[in-house]
């Protein structure tokens, strides 16, 4: 019988890789999102996808009444992400 400990231990790393696949994967288009209505903002440099659209969503938020969508297109990771916001 396995004790606890390794049991813990197993559930913690396979949780650990259930979360960290989908932060890294990266998309296979380099572009704005499907779908017509994207207009691109410009390019920054951010640590993460995540960075950029906390960074960016006060921009959106001023020009709420033109945009409603936020999108960050880059590889992931430390990137050059490319702004887009979404026509209402």
């Amino acid at each position: 019988m396995k004790s606890w400990r390794s049991r813990v231990a197993a559930f913690l790393a396979v949780g650990a890789a259930a979360i960290a696949i989908p932060l890294t994967a990266s998309p296979a288009h380099a572009g704005p999102p499907p779908g017509g209505g994207w207009e691109q903002q410009g390019a920054t440099t951010y640590d993460s996808r995540s960075e950029c659209a906390l960074m960016e969503w006060d921009g959106l938020l001023q020009n709420w009444g033109e945009y409603d969508k936020l999108y960050c297109d880059g590889n992931g990771g430390h990137d050059q992400y490319q702004i887009y916001y979404h026509h209402r």
